[in-house]
């Protein structure tokens, strides 16, 4: 099975040092490059596993961190205090680390010879209180880091392992990432806005502004021979009405659509930008809201964000990236509307018509209909319902003045409770935990914005490594929240955020 990231690397790092002789060290170096063996092998790590050299003084560890930190490749550190490495020869290092940490708590045997064991095995496999010597400056120097404990024959640590490379890779995917917004963000709404520079310094993206008529001359320019290529490529791969199919009264705006996302991804492809945003109150000279154009560059791994929300675009880069290679998707969402049938409250979310259809196994149906809004010829969309999944996630991510702020809802996406006819979009329904009640204030209490992004496929765990390596806050909603409990944590979290900033 080939690997999502094939092309990106996790250094490991083993811990020793010299006092053990060169028949220990050699062993060290064997028992570890099969630990590293072992998680490369795993269909779990969706990147390459790559050993060092056993590390064994302060100079070779900073070095290391260095070339860790000059390699677009990597993705991620890995380390492993094998024996008995002093820890002050890390400080150096660590202060140095600029890439994601995972701190690898295990050893090379499963069960301890109980018979065999001397005082060789012992210094050996000394990991018991070698990571703890290691864990220690980590957190006395305020390293951020992920912990997994086990061995790494157990599909649990495997899984763990994977999970945090996922959350690095969608780190990586937001340094480095430019994001095209087309035209600015909807007048008075105040969670679209936010503070650009800091989330450069915070997350590496870099959000800059085009003209809407910027991209209405990419879209007069697409010849027409492309046009008839990707109009053909709708009518294969989707249910495309008849009044948008060749011959069809509205054929014409199918076309259009088409040009628009040529367009738009040529425009992006152009300036090397990953996720962009539209608005329906700044389209210029473009007859229609981009529906179908928006969703196809989703699926194909865009981050997007509706009214001009820069930061959900971001966000839905993320997990397009930390769900590569598993099941489910990743979309822009909204919350819509609420069905409060005592007992069965299940959310409807919806939006204008960006939703992208990596949330649905089935065959969209690709459809034209008015919008309402926009004051444009109507748009072509695709409608779909999302396909049911357990622990799916919602996550916003909102500007609170003084740092961002994620907020994460764990939900069960489930089938609509009766068909939607004359609905005209692509929706998604889902059940929140632990239960609407409390869920919903919680969102509320947490000032948690109505934009998100859904993932099916990327869950929790992979947004709270992404949240820990962003040192920025997260706030998870899930089975275990209670009401009170959790406005308690944001009060806490409110004065944690503060102090932890310095002055």
């Amino acid at each position: 099975m080939s690997k999502p990231y094939a092309d990106r690397e996790v250094w490991f790092f083993t811990g020793s040092q010299d006092l053990y002789g060169e028949e220990t060290l050699r062993q060290v170096a064997e028992q570890s490059q099969e630990v590293a063996r072992a998680l490369d092998a795993s269909d779990d790590v969706p990147a390459k596993v790559v050993w060092k050299p056993v590390l064994k003084d302060a100079a070779s560890i900073r070095r290391a961190m260095l070339e860790a930190n000059s390699d677009d490749n990597v993705l991620g550190v890995i380390t492993w205090m094998h024996t008995f490495s002093p820890a002050k020869m890390w400080i150096a290092g660590l202060d140095t680390l600029q890439k994601p940490l995972l701190h690898l708590h295990t050893q090379a045997n499963v069960e301890l010879p109980w018979s065999e064991i001397d005082m060789d095995f012992m210094n050996l496999n000394q990991a018991a209180h070698g990571d703890r010597e290691y864990a220690y400056i980590a957190t006395r120097l305020g390293v951020a880091r992920t912990t997994v404990v086990g061995h790494v024959s157990n599909p649990a640590v495997t899984r763990r392992v994977g999970t945090w490379a996922r959350g690095a890779a969608g780190w990586a995917a937001t340094h480095g990432l430019n994001l095209v917004r087309f035209g600015d963000n909807m007048r008075n709404v105040a969670v679209t806005e936010g503070d650009k520079t800091e989330a450069e310094l915070r997350f590496g993206v870099s959000v800059n502004t085009w003209g809407v008529n910027d991209l209405v001359a990419a879209v007069e320019a697409v010849a027409e021979d492309a046009v008839d290529a990707l109009v053909a490529e709708y009518e294969e791969l989707y249910d495309v009405v008849a009044e948008l199919r060749r011959g069809g009264e509205c054929h014409d705006s199918l076309r259009y659509a088409a040009r628009q996302e040529i367009a738009m991804e040529a425009f992006l492809v152009e300036r090397d930008a990953k996720a962009f945003t539209t608005n329906f109150e700044d389209l210029g000279g473009l007859r229609q809201l981009p529906g179908i154009a928006v969703q196809r560059l989703m699926s194909k791994g865009y981050g997007f964000g509706a009214e001009g929300d820069w930061k959900t675009a971001v966000l839905v880069r993320a997990a397009k990236v930390m769900g590569e290679g598993l099941p489910g998707g990743a979309s822009l969402m909204e919350d819509y509307t609420y069905d409060l049938t005592p007992g069965a409250e299940v959310i409807l979310g919806a939006h204008m018509l960006e939703i992208c259809p990596s949330l649905t196994t089935s065959t969209p149906r690709v459809e034209i209909h008015p919008l309402g809004i926009g004051d444009r010829e109507d748009p072509v969309r695709m409608v779909f319902d999302a396909d049911t999944t357990e622990g799916a996630v919602v996550v916003s991510l909102a500007d609170m003045r003084d740092r961002f702020r994620l907020t994460a809802n764990v939900v069960d996406v489930v089938p609509p409770s009766q068909a939607l006819p004359n609905l005209p979009v692509a929706r998604a329904v889902w059940a929140p935990r632990p239960d609407f009640a409390t869920s919903a204030e919680a969102w509320l209490t947490a000032g948690g914005a109505h934009h998100t992004v859904m993932s099916t496929a990327a869950g929790i765990e992979a947004f709270e490594v992404f949240a820990n390596i962003a040192r920025t806050e997260l706030l998870v909603i899930d089975e275990s929240t209670t009401r009170r409990g959790f406005a308690d944590q944001v009060r806490w979290n409110q004065v944690f955020y503060r102090v932890a900033q310095g002055l």
